[in-house]
């Protein structure tokens, strides 16, 4: 099963949400500057951004329905890190960060959240997500447990909360594409976590 759209939020907890058919989305030269401005007049509207994601999702399908040349921007992954990112749009004040990812295959990322909603959607290849929770031990303020873990395939979308936490990895034989859409980062939020320490850092 594919195009499946899925929130995952910070106590660990992710589920299957309503998901917009791709014809009922298909647009004549939806373009990205168009879908940019979308995005923009729904966050405006509101204070509390992550509520809107529903909304963001749809968008972000509609573009990817649309949009031929967003779906072949990306690069290759380097062969040193195994990553790499595209910024599709960078603008001083623009608060969202828009960009494509490659993950070669058996590429892992570290255990983080991203301080900010988000929203992932698989152009190519697979990626294994694995959910994690903060248990708030009396000994370890910061230790983390594993909540469970779903694998997208191209057509799948995925949304997060500021708190939510994941790792993923690309897996199969081919290289992860995805097209990433975060807001504006809390630095003060944003951590990286260590399963075996029970530590978290910013970064």
């Amino acid at each position: 099963m594919k195009d499946r759209d899925w929130l995952l939020t910070g106590d660990g907890q992710y589920q299957a949400c309503k998901s917009v058919r791709a014809w009922d989305l298909l647009r004549e030269n939806y373009r990205f500057y168009r879908f940019l401005t979308e995005v923009e007049d729904v966050l405006n509207s509101v204070d509390d951004e992550a509520s809107r994601l529903p909304e963001l999702r749809m968008l972000v399908k509609r573009l990817i329905v649309n949009s031929y040349w967003v779906r072949s921007q990306h690069l290759e992954a380097s062969p040193t890190t195994g990553t790499s990112v595209l910024l599709l749009y960078d603008e001083l004040g623009f608060p969202l960060t828009v960009q494509t990812v490659t993950f070669a295959p058996g590429t892992r990322s570290n255990i983080h959240n991203h301080g900010t909603w988000g929203i992932v959607a698989v152009l190519k290849g697979q990626e294994k997500n694995t959910f994690w929770r903060r248990t708030h031990s009396p000994d370890f303020q910061d230790k983390i447990e594993a909540t469970g873990e779903i694998t997208l395939f191209p057509g799948d979308i995925i949304s997060f909360t500021p708190d939510a936490i994941h790792t993923v990895e690309a897996v199969g034989d081919e290289p992860t594409v995805t097209f990433n859409i975060y807001g504006e980062t809390d630095p003060k939020e944003r951590f990286e976590f260590d399963s075996v320490t029970h530590q978290a850092r910013n970064f």
